[in-house]
């Protein structure tokens, strides 16, 4: 079942060594099935350096695993709960990393502001950080409510336009139209995380980014009217 998929989540797993945005254990890609509503995601605890397709295992709406010999990530719930507001809007899919600079600022428990057009390329807006948990939310649902709180941090924006929020205190999820997509999108937040924090330390008092140029580079990209690269 979902063999496909099941292959291009492996990839994209293995695709977080290379780009060094993870380290042991730490991270996950997931993978959605629209057609079926299931999900690929890569089992928990498994070294990258040893991670084959056995590892990735299948899993429905609600968590249960369908597929699989193995027990899924612990961050399950979390990816369910975005595929299900997500998923709508064409999210299919999904990565968690514990990146040292994107860490850092979701450790700080600020959002990162848009401070140039490498940011606006990608990230419509400031990325945001997501408030605390409450001590019920933690004991009670804790992977869930993670994902209650990233859908709630971008509720005034799209999920299309910011495909990422900080976790407070804990670390980024990212998502896009595919597997591969996130993991770009991933790449891309680390790479601005650390400018930005070179930016703040070199200039405390550096304003954001004038809104008509960071409408213009995120549009000419992402847009109606679109035209960076080269037509289908």
């Amino acid at each position: 079942m979902l063999n496909n998929l099941k292959q291009e989540v492996l990839e994209a797993n293995l695709e977080l060594v290379k780009k060094n945005l993870v380290i042991s254990t730490w991270g996950n890609v997931s993978g959605f099935d629209s057609e079926t509503g299931l999900i690929v995601i890569k089992a928990s605890g498994v070294p990258y350096s040893q991670m084959t397709i056995d590892d990735m295992v299948v899993v429905d709406m609600e968590g249960n695993v369908v597929e699989g010999d193995r027990r899924p990530s612990t961050d399950t719930p979390t990816h369910v709960y975005l595929y299900k507001n997500f998923g709508p809007k064409g999210i299919k899919g999904v990565v968690h990393t514990h990146s040292k600079y994107a860490t850092t600022w979701a450790q700080l428990c600020k959002s990162i502001p848009c401070f140039g057009t490498t940011h606006g390329d990608y990230f419509y807006g400031d990325i945001p950080c997501t408030r605390a948990l409450s001590a019920k939310e933690i004991e009670e649902g804790y992977e869930l409510n993670t994902g209650k709180v990233i859908v709630e941090a971008i509720s005034n924006t799209d999920c299309i336009h910011m495909s990422a929020a900080l976790v407070r205190r804990h670390a980024p999820f990212v998502w896009g139209k595919t597997p591969q997509e996130a993991v770009l999108h991933s790449q891309v937040l680390e790479y601005i995380s650390e400018m930005a924090i070179l930016d703040v330390l070199m200039n405390p008092e550096l304003p954001v980014l004038e809104q008509e140029i960071a409408d213009k580079h995120y549009n000419r990209k992402f847009g109606p009217n679109a035209y960076y690269g080269q037509k289908s």
